[in-house]
């Protein structure tokens, strides 16, 4: 009885969320890009909530998303993913499981066996998991690793016709000028350069798109932050790089060609430019997500202040609870998100 009254609780959560749209106008989503950035559109195929830039996508007969061990022909798409409303995407698989293990408790589905079968057993690449209108996704490293995980993603709740998705990064990060355990909220991510977009060579050519992330979205955030009131939790730019070591002005690499006083002055100017946390997904992420249609955020808990160091010093408790940061943080927003809709 119990488990057909949580059934029975979602299915009206459900229906609440596809009736509201927390989306912004279509004037709002079609601004004129900055300068320099293509007037790439939201996509083509915008019939549905997530929206794809794929013309060849609806004269396939069977997608087949091969790294995530899917495909439209032999798995029931729209039942096994359509009541989905938030996807967390993080780096490990380990990390995306202990998130599903936390969220089902927290709305109250945890399985009494503990069993939270990896939807992607069929592949080493990445792991999948679901509870309820939740899905918890590895992305593991890098911008290639992610990009890939995110067309299919994207693919996937475009075929299970999922509305109102809202997608939510999180993971670790260097920190600049704050104190470790700091979570930072990604207002923009920006380049190496600190320039919020992101560069993509597309037959032969340069293509450039935007990284912006929902604003409203991250000031939610901070808001579940102030409301928890367990960590410090700010608003910033992220810088994405192409590499851990030289990329992230690191001395510890195994090649270095510039001095401390180099590294600390380019931190510097980070900072003045608004970056206070370094990682190596965010500008794809923003980009793929603004393109499709997806609300969408980066939260990521800063395990050291670069500006001091370069290498982890603190001990695997201290790390292991500063990683938990971001897990609770999203796990109160899709809390008080659903128990929102819960009482409309």
């Amino acid at each position: 009885m119990t488990s057909l009254r949580i059934r029975a609780s979602f299915q009206g959560i459900t229906s609440c969320l596809k009736q509201h749209s927390s989306r912004q106008s279509d004037k709002e989503d079609r601004k004129k890009m900055p300068p320099g950035f293509g007037d790439e559109r939201n996509g083509d195929q915008c019939d549905r909530s997530i929206c794809v830039n794929n013309p060849h996508l609806e004269s396939m007969k069977e997608d087949i998303l091969y790294h995530l061990n899917l495909d439209t022909a032999t798995h029931d798409l729209p039942k096994q993913f359509g009541d989905v409303k938030f996807v967390c995407v993080g780096g490990s698989p380990w990390r995306m499981k202990s998130f599903i293990e936390y969220i089902a408790k927290e709305l109250g589905l945890a399985d009494p066996k503990g069993e939270y079968p990896n939807i992607c057993e069929g592949t080493d690449r990445y792991a999948m998991y679901k509870v309820g209108p939740v899905l918890s996704v590895s992305h593991g490293m890098g911008i290639p690793s992610i990009s890939i995980m995110l067309h299919e993603l994207i693919k996937l709740l475009y075929h299970a016709r999922c509305t109102d998705v809202t997608v939510v990064r999180i993971g670790t990060s260097g920190g600049i000028g704050l104190q470790p355990g700091t979570v930072v909220v990604t207002k923009q991510s920006v380049d190496a350069m600190f320039l919020p977009r992101f560069e993509q060579v597309v037959l032969g050519k340069t293509l450039v798109r935007s990284t912006e992330l929902d604003v409203e979205l991250a000031e939610e955030l901070l808001q579940c932050s102030k409301d928890l009131a367990e960590f410090e939790t700010v608003i910033g730019n992220t810088m994405c790089t192409l590499d851990f070591y030289e990329g992230q002005a690191r001395l510890d690499g195994a090649f270095c060609s510039y001095t401390e006083e180099e590294k600390q002055n380019y931190l510097s100017e980070a900072y003045a430019a608004g970056v206070r946390n370094i990682e190596m997904e965010s500008s794809v992420f923003a980009a793929m997500c603004k393109l499709s249609n997806i609300r969408a955020a980066v939260v990521c808990v800063t395990l050291l202040d670069r500006q001091k160091g370069d290498q982890l010093t603190s001990s695997h408790e201290v790390l292991h609870s500063y990683q938990q940061r971001p897990q609770i943080l999203v796990g109160h927003y899709i809390k008080k998100k659903l128990n929102a809709f819960k009482r409309t």
